[in-house]
């Protein structure tokens, strides 16, 4: 006979299968050289900006296969989940939180709009001005280090089939 408790109890979360994948976004997205040498604000909002474009890379890799859609919601989950959780921590209340977060998941939609640019193209440089900087364009070599990493790890993800990328544990040629 089944108790009650096990009828219950929920089951492990799905989502959670992609929470490697999802700590190695966020750990890209602190390497120190966006902020050191691409000069990317080291803030509240400059940090988000970094977890966006390389969540947005990440997922238009995953978007090139048809059959990992499921990945990238659940990846695109844990991102709102964490993004609610961090402005809870910070002491947004209830009320707050979930219009920035709608506001954070469109400025990942619209992010992934703009950074399908092809790698070196005005467009591209323009895009990544106007979100990591805010539209205050950096030294030329801050931009060039930042535009330089991106079409790198774009690489990297491109020559990896999607199936080993949703299934990893660190993003394949991420700088620490």
């Amino acid at each position: 006979m089944i108790s009650l408790r096990k009828l219950f109890r929920p089951g492990p979360d799905p989502r959670e299968v992609r929470r490697p994948l999802w700590n190695a976004v966020v750990a890209a997205a602190r390497a120190p050289h966006w902020y050191e040498e691409g000069e990317v604000p080291d803030t509240l909002d400059g940090r988000f900006d970094m977890v966006s474009l390389i969540l947005a890379l990440v997922l238009l890799r995953i978007d090139d296969d048809p059959g990992q859609t499921l990945a990238g919601v659940q990846l695109t989950e844990l991102f709102v989940s964490d993004m609610d959780g961090q402005m809870r921590q910070i002491g947004f209340g209830d009320m707050v939180v979930g219009k920035q977060v709608g506001r954070m998941v469109g400025a990942l939609g619209g992010r992934l709009g703009v950074y399908r640019a092809p790698d070196g193209s005005d467009e591209l440089r323009a895009a990544l001005v106007r979100n990591l900087w805010r539209g205050k364009p950096p030294a030329d070599g801050a931009l060039d280090h930042v535009a330089n990493e991106v079409a790198a790890l774009r690489a990297a993800l491109a020559a990896l089939p999607v199936e080993a990328l949703i299934a990893a544990d660190q993003l394949p040629g991420a700088r620490a």
